[in-house]
């Protein structure tokens, strides 16, 4: 398991931070695991490193959630100061889903009574404005490319464009990868059997 602080959870949600130093005296997480992170579902790790705090840049502050190298040193020193020398480990990351929906978007033997609630759902998200078919629809024909190009594409912002595809998430419909999103199997099978109905 990885901790974080509140303030940090938007920014691990949103894909915007990516990376984490410890102060660990030995790894507790490897690359390849799958770790929950409450509240905002799992972390998948990419890599798992150790670096000398003389060697961490302004680069892996921004990753790391913070303004600047001077403030990440500071929240890393608090209780016991830091020596250049001194070594953290150095981990990235990806969310990898809402952790109790992971098994959700793998599950693609839908009933019609499945299709029915998914329908509903999509309607109530369509109220106030029609998204979700253009945005399934533009996940499915450009898969893991960068929420900020989709969003561009559908002339929308980038950050209210990620809000509405997590929407999509809790439905299972899609999955988030380190770049971008792919239509999950339960997505798949629930457009194919939107198709087969409108071809009748």
């Amino acid at each position: 398991m990885i901790l974080f602080e509140k303030r940090f959870h938007e920014g691990l949600t949103s894909g915007a931070i990516t990376l984490t130093f410890r102060r660990w005296a030995s790894a507790r997480v490897k690359p390849g695991g799958r770790y929950r992170c409450h509240p905002i579902g799992v972390l998948e790790v990419d890599s798992v490193r150790q670096v000398r705090v003389g060697d961490l840049s302004e680069k892996d502050a921004k990753r790391a959630g913070f303004e600047s190298l001077t403030q990440m040193r500071e929240y890393l020193a608090r209780g016991e100061p830091l020596k250049a020398a001194d070594e953290l480990w150095r981990i990235e990351f990806h969310h990898g889903g809402d952790g109790d929906r992971v098994q959700l978007a793998l599950e693609d033997a839908l009933s019609d009574e499945d299709v029915a609630a998914i329908d509903k759902a999509l309607a109530r998200m369509d109220s106030k404005r029609a998204w979700t078919a253009e945005t399934l629809e533009a996940i499915r024909a450009s898969p893991q490319v960068a929420a900020s190009k989709l969003a561009a594409a559908l002339g929308r912002e980038t950050l209210p464009f990620k809000t509405d595809v997590r929407k999509l998430k809790k439905l299972g419909l899609t999955q988030s990868f380190e770049v971008g999103y792919e239509i999950s199997p339960r997505g798949r099978a629930y457009l194919a059997k939107r198709s087969r109905s409108k071809k009748r």
